[in-house]
């Protein structure tokens, strides 16, 4: 499905559920921050989790902190990534998003469980490594 389809089927909450892993998570976050500005694409990837979970029966699976972080995250690598590029180039390119360790390196599990967690977007509660941070 190339990238429009996919954003259309989204949005319009017609993917298989199973269909909107954690990959497709982080490529709908990299398309619309491809197409809009942070706070533009940030809004338009709550709306859509939040329609497509309310749309499988899920309406309290949206996890905002979450959410924003991997979109912050997201954002910070396409800044420094040739314009342009490919969902496929950047997955390739960063396979920590996908594995768990990028957000682990800024949030600890229990800061993520924390009950606001899902509903505000609490600050991280770690620093990187300054190896990592550069």
């Amino acid at each position: 499905m190339n990238d429009d389809d996919f954003l259309r089927a989204l949005e319009a909450c017609t993917l298989a559920p199973a269909a909107f892993n954690h990959a497709a998570h982080l490529r709908a976050g990299f398309l619309y921050l491809q197409r809009q500005d942070f706070p533009e694409a940030l809004g338009a990837m709550r709306r859509a989790i939040k329609a497509f979970a309310v749309s499988i029966g899920k309406d309290g699976l949206y996890h905002e902190t979450i959410t924003t972080a991997f979109m912050t995250l997201i954002n910070a690598r396409l800044a420094i990534e040739p314009a342009g590029g490919s969902w496929e180039d950047f997955a390739a390119h960063h396979r920590d998003l996908f594995d768990g360790t990028a957000l682990s390196q800024h949030y600890s599990r229990e800061r993520l469980q924390h009950k606001l967690a899902r509903q505000i977007f609490l600050l991280p509660d770690r620093v990187p490594d300054a190896k990592d941070a550069a």
